[in-house]
Parts: C-alpha cells; sequence; structure tokens
C-alpha cells in the first residue's frame, strides 16, 4: 500500500484544533485496513516528522432518513498521531 493511500484527509474540526494546540497531536482519516505501524511510518514519510505515537479508531456511520428512504453514510477510520516535543507539520499551522 502506498503512504499517499494510507492517509485519505486530515480532519480540521474545533476537536482537533485543540488537540492540535494543547497536545501536539495530528488528525487524520485514514484506510480501514491500515493499521499503527502502517499509519506511522506513512505520516513520517509524508510530512518528514517523528511520530511519538498513533491511536486508532473505527467511526461508525450514521444513519440518515430522507422522508420513506433509509440510508447509512459510510463507516471509515481515524488516526490521532502525536508528534515527538518540538515538532510541527507546515499543513495544519495556517488551519
Amino acid at each position: 500500500m502506498n503512504y499517499h493511500d494510507i492517509l485519505i484527509r486530515p480532519l480540521n474540526t474545533e476537536k482537533t484544533n485543540i488537540l492540535l494546540e494543547e497536545g501536539n497531536k495530528v488528525t487524520f482519516e485514514v484506510a480501514p485496513k491500515a493499521n499503527r505501524i502502517e499509519v506511522k511510518k506513512a505520516i513520517e514519510a509524508v510530512f518528514n516528522v517523528k511520530i511519538l505515537s498513533v491511536h486508532t479508531q473505527n467511526v461508525k456511520g450514521k444513519v440518515k432518513q430522507r422522508g420513506r428512504i433509509i440510508g447509512k453514510r459510510k463507516d471509515w477510520k481515524k488516526a490521532v498521531a502525536t508528534l515527538m516535543p518540538g515538532e510541527k507539520i507546515e499543513f495544519f499551522d495556517g488551519v
């Protein structure tokens, strides 16, 4: 699996901004089959930073209804990576 296939997109919400400011943690949506080691190697290779730890969680999609039609959003995987002290990703600085 390619590193860019593992990292799908960065997550930018109020909660992730607080994690970035207080805990030096960055959050990504990652491939569902990727494990912690693969995510760590991908972030280190793509952004050229050192990672202290990675936590992953599977997020279940919400059930949504529009009239009589019931659907479901897709399930996805989230990874929260803690950067080493002094490290930062330039991509998240302007956000």
